[in-house]
């Protein structure tokens, strides 16, 4: 696998002026349920370029956006989400900051492409251990071969094993690495530092870009930092808030016409 920069996905201009490629995380989660079809509509609405969110497995194998393995912290119900099926799934709502949002309901990959516009890509992040099986990444390329969206994915993940399996399955499709290593390292296409990382070494980015990475730091509330991660460099941001990062971007560019 060939450290080939993640640019070569077929992604429009960005969608907004904040000089970042806007990665909403589990969409706008501070404003909705996290993976939920309402987030990731808020996201969109408000700009963001790319739609992250968690995929795992149900019971007969369908993809579906949550993060946690049970029901418990994001939902009205109890279990383990992957010894259930998608019929079993449809009979809970999801919480946001304790509240059950009625018709809110765990959403599977096809819902989520559902509503996904043509100029937005989505950051798939591999859950489910069950994706260290050939098996199952050859099913959830097909998958998005059957949706339309193998080229506007990139698939994410913190364990390597996932995403090697993955590229055995489907080469093309690129892969990033949330990283806790010091300096750049790995066949994949984008990079995800820890926040700790680029503050301590501030030629990361440097050298990322040397050898053909994306970097997109993993800072969920990037607002604070933005001057910094501008001066770096970083190619995207992550964000639980795009409408947040968004106009905090706006009002820390030296170059901007916008009045602070």
């Amino acid at each position: 696998m060939g450290q080939v920069s993640v640019r070569r996905i077929e992604l429009p201009k960005p969608r907004s002026d904040a000089g970042f490629l806007i990665v909403a995380h589990r969409g706008n989660r501070r404003q909705c349920p996290e993976n939920s079809i309402a987030a990731f509509k808020m996201a969109v609405s408000e700009g963001a370029d790319l739609l992250e969110t968690d995929i795992r497995i149900t019971a007969e194998g369908a993809f579906i956006c949550f993060h946690d393995p049970d029901l418990k912290r994001m939902t009205n119900g109890s279990g383990a989400v992957e010894q259930l099926s998608l019929h079993d799934l449809a009979a809970f709502s999801l919480r946001h900051q304790g509240r059950v949002w009625g018709e809110e309901r765990i959403p599977s990959l096809e819902d989520l492409v559902a509503i996904c516009p043509a100029d937005v890509a989505l950051a798939l992040e591999l859950k489910s251990r069950r994706f260290k099986d050939p098996s199952v990444c050859a099913a959830f390329v097909r998958e998005l071969d059957r949706l339309g969206m193998r080229r506007r994915v990139i698939a994410l993940s913190f364990h390597r094993g996932r995403l090697a399996a993955l590229k055995r399955v489907a080469p093309d499709i690129p892969v990033g690495m949330v990283s806790f290593a010091p300096w750049p390292w790995g066949n994949v296409e984008l990079l995800g530092p820890v926040l700790p990382i680029l503050l301590l070494n501030r030629f990361y980015v440097r050298e990322a870009h040397r050898n053909g990475y994306t970097v997109c730091p993993l800072d969920p509330a990037p607002e604070s930092r933005i001057p910094y991660y501008r001066r770096l460099g970083v190619d995207a941001l992550i964000t639980d808030d795009p409408g947040s990062t968004i106009a905090a971007s706006r009002r820390q560019d030296p170059d901007s016409e916008v009045e602070t």
